[in-house]
């Protein structure tokens, strides 16, 4: 208890209680991972690391062991919750300029974090050794074939014959070993930056008039007591999902027999829709390495330090924000519609390379739409530089939460839109 306390400042503002400064996104995130490290240490038990093995372990946790299926559906929803609570988190983080100042350093540990989850999930995908993981786990190895050293990342990971038992044991290693020691190294090089910078970012300091200083209250028990609430409202909704829901589990994996369609993991499946859209070069290199590289530079990029704090800057960005997101789901499936449809560029432009008719070419188009919201919005609504670039954060990641909805839900057999026919 003692540690827990330690870890908060002795006294926090006021309106840092308040849900909509945080959402308790931090303190979830780090109950899921507590609640993955022990669910997964128990798995460890039953499960068994090799091809001919692992599928027949995993059905002896959920069929001979007491609550084994239900431990295996905590682990298995934990994770994926995990996914969009970090997601999440980040994206407060970042709207309410959490990321500037001295807290740059942070949002990189962040992002490290972020990554390992990722990898964590992935990793962990392919374990149960079924069909739509082993799948999933392919398509995502042959897009390092698009990739610069490609050809030795893929070589790290698969054998001459794909995935394989090398594949199996590489991945139970980094995921039960290597990937939870890297994460609880930066856990706790993250919350002790928190505790530096004496707690998070919230909304609404920037209220308080000039001279006057904002209502501190002690953390314990004010904090610590939501805290404890939030965390047992999101282990009882785990278990609730765990009894009424099984963790999936298709047939044992058969590399001679692929599924139709076979898709990448839901979190990488906005890469895989842009992959039916762009030439793969684009779809699995460029684009996520340009996002990654604004990620990284986002915190030093010159910002308004004196609106930390503060959601979307101003009530102006706020509508903006809301505008962007309608533009978004109109234009985002447009695009996919015509392309699926109407445009063409490698039959429009055959004399010309593939990577230029169906990579550059439409992305420079895409680009360009982007642009012209961007400075559009920023004209209209008379935005800063800060509101604008965070309207248009709002638009692209809008985009791309529809690009994954299409790719899981709307892709049928031969990855064809599923009302298309064809």
């Amino acid at each position: 208890m003692s540690f827990i306390k330690h870890i908060h400042p002795v006294k926090i503002p006021l309106k840092a209680l308040e849900l909509k400064s945080t959402w308790a996104l931090g303190g979830m995130c780090l109950v899921l991972f507590v609640l993955l490290m022990g669910s997964g240490g128990l798995m460890l038990f039953s499960y068994q690391p090799f091809p001919e093995l692992a599928y027949a372990s995993v059905q002896s946790l959920e069929n001979q062991f007491i609550f084994g299926r239900m431990i295996r559906s905590i682990h298995y929803f934990s994770a994926n919750l995990l996914v969009v609570l970090v997601a999440g988190h980040m994206l407060r983080v970042f709207f309410t300029g959490g990321y500037q100042g001295k807290r740059r350093l942070n949002w990189i540990i962040g992002l490290c974090i972020f990554s390992l989850v990722l990898l964590s999930c992935f990793t962990g995908y392919l374990l149960p050794w079924d069909q739509t993981a082993f799948w999933a786990v392919t398509i995502c190895i042959n897009m390092f074939d698009y990739v610069p050293a490609g050809g030795f990342l893929k070589g790290l990971f698969i054998s001459g014959d794909g995935v394989s038992e090398k594949t199996l044991q590489l991945f139970f290693t980094l995921h039960t070993t290597l990937i939870p020691a890297a994460l609880i190294f930066f856990l706790a090089i993250h919350f002790w930056k928190i505790r530096k910078a004496k707690g998070v970012v919230t909304s609404g300091l920037n209220d308080i008039g000039e001279g006057e200083k904002p209502v501190m209250v002690a953390t314990h028990p004010s904090l610590l007591l939501r805290e404890a609430v939030a965390a047992l409202v999101l282990i009882a909704f785990i278990m609730i999902l765990a009894f009424a829901f099984d963790a999936p589990l298709d047939n044992m994996a058969n590399a001679g027999l692929s599924p139709n369609p076979a898709k990448a993991p839901w979190y990488f499946s906005g890469f895989q829709e842009l992959l039916l859209h762009f030439h793969p070069f684009f779809a699995v290199f460029f684009i996520p390495f340009a996002i990654a590289c604004i990620l990284i530079y986002l915190p030093f990029r010159q910002g308004n330090i004196q609106n930390e704090g503060t959601w979307f800057i101003s009530d102006r960005a706020k509508k903006a924000a809301k505008t962007a997101i309608l533009i978004s789901v109109i234009l985002t499936p447009a695009l996919i519609f015509f392309d699926e449809y109407i445009f063409n560029f490698q039959k429009w432009f055959p004399d010309i390379p593939p990577i230029l008719s169906t990579g550059l070419i439409p992305f420079v188009l895409v680009l360009t739409l982007v642009f012209f919201h961007h400075f559009g919005m920023k004209k209209k609504a008379k935005l800063s530089d800060a509101e604008a670039f965070q309207t248009s954060t709002v638009f692209l990641i809008t985009a791309f939460i529809i690009l994954t909805l299409t790719c899981v839900w709307l892709r049928g057999t031969g990855m064809n839109l599923i009302f298309g026919g064809g």
